[in-house]
């Protein structure tokens, strides 16, 4: 498991490209039968990303995390961004199609991850924060995650939020999680931009392709500074950062967070006359 470490304001604003890329933007997290694994120091979250072709691939317990099994601190959320699966979880057997959610709670002993078809593997996105109790195993599909619309097409901005782990929905500790979608002919993602002091976020950008990137800005307000992202790539976003994207043309991300406040909607708004 990769360890990061938390970067301050000041040290970001010194970074140049290959700095900013090291630091923040986590790649190969989806390879062919491997469980990737990222640990930042952002409110201890881990990052990881499992992709089971033709073997059924179990949940490790990295001697990091001084725990008899993974789930022994922990909670975790799963998204499902490609073929039909399953996670196996609690003794319990899940199916998860493209852009279903799985919330698994703390003290789960045993996860085990597999694709339905070989030809068609699932990507299997995972997030995981530190956890005071253990909340029920919970399946959300993407159908019943109280899709809402937001943005207009006139500031291409125009997008389907899926929430899955959040107050109104499945519970959890301190794991929020869900999903975005731009419609076609959209880019620009979380406008107009902001901050939340009391929570880390990661992005998960997914369906972007092979041509297409997308540019991820981060930072202050007035030192902005930017990753150009491709397919299936996540970038961590600091409580003190904000954290906004415009793509070369439409794609999905999913958004994630940990930290002592649940609310989705607890945002400090940015104006757009105060970026730089």
């Amino acid at each position: 498991m990769e360890i990061r470490y938390a970067i301050g304001q000041q040290e970001t604003k010194l970074m140049d490209t290959a700095s900013l890329r090291a630091h923040f933007l986590i790649q190969s997290l989806m390879l062919p039968n491997k469980l990737t694994l990222v640990y930042t120091h952002y409110d201890r979250m881990i990052v990881g990303g499992v992709v089971p072709v033709n073997e059924i691939i179990s949940l490790t317990n990295p001697h990091e995390l001084r725990a008899n099994y993974f789930l022994e601190r922990r909670e975790m959320g799963v998204i499902n961004v490609g073929g039909a699966g399953f996670v196996i979880a609690g003794k319990e057997k899940f199916v998860l199609n493209k852009l279903d959610g799985l919330y698994i709670g703390k003290g789960t002993e045993e996860v085990q991850f597999g694709s339905l078809d070989s030809t068609h593997p699932a990507l299997f996105y995972i997030l995981s924060a530190p956890a005071h109790q253990t909340y029920p195993i919970s399946l959300c599909t993407a159908a019943n995650a109280a899709p809402v619309s937001m943005g207009a097409q006139q500031t291409s901005n125009k997008r389907t939020i899926y929430k899955y782990i959040h107050q109104q929905g499945i519970q959890s500790c301190q794991l929020v999680m869900g999903l975005t979608i731009l419609e076609e002919g959209n880019v620009w993602n979380s406008m107009p931009p902001h901050t939340h002091s009391r929570r880390m976020e990661v992005y998960f950008y997914f369906d972007v392709t092979d041509t297409a990137r997308v540019m991820h800005f981060l930072g202050t307000s007035e030192e902005t500074r930017h990753i150009v992202v491709a397919n299936n790539e996540a970038v961590l976003s600091p409580p003190w950062s904000t954290h906004f994207g415009c793509g070369t043309m439409h794609y999905g991300f999913i958004w994630g967070m940990a930290g002592e406040n649940l609310a989705y909607t607890d945002m400090d708004p940015i104006t757009m006359d105060v970026l730089k």
